[in-house]
């Protein structure tokens, strides 16, 4: 499943946790160090926000696995 079929959403709390859902779940809560690095890199561009919420969960081709048809 593609970003572009099932993309992440992201909600900033009034406490700065930057809550991560995918498909109506919530994937991941991000606080402290890291959520206040992320959270200005978000919101200027819907494809560079969708790469950093992948890289941030961990979900992300890192470019190594095989095709599922091609061994």
């Amino acid at each position: 499943m593609s970003l572009e079929d099932d993309p992440f959403e992201y909600q900033v709390t009034k406490s700065g946790i930057l809550l991560i859902r995918r498909g109506g779940r919530t994937v991941m809560e991000i606080g402290g160090k890291r959520a206040a690095a992320l959270i200005p890199k978000l919101g200027r561009d819907d494809d560079a926000d969708q790469q950093l919420l992948a890289r941030a969960t961990g979900n992300y081709r890192h470019g190594n696995e095989r095709q599922s048809g091609r061994h």
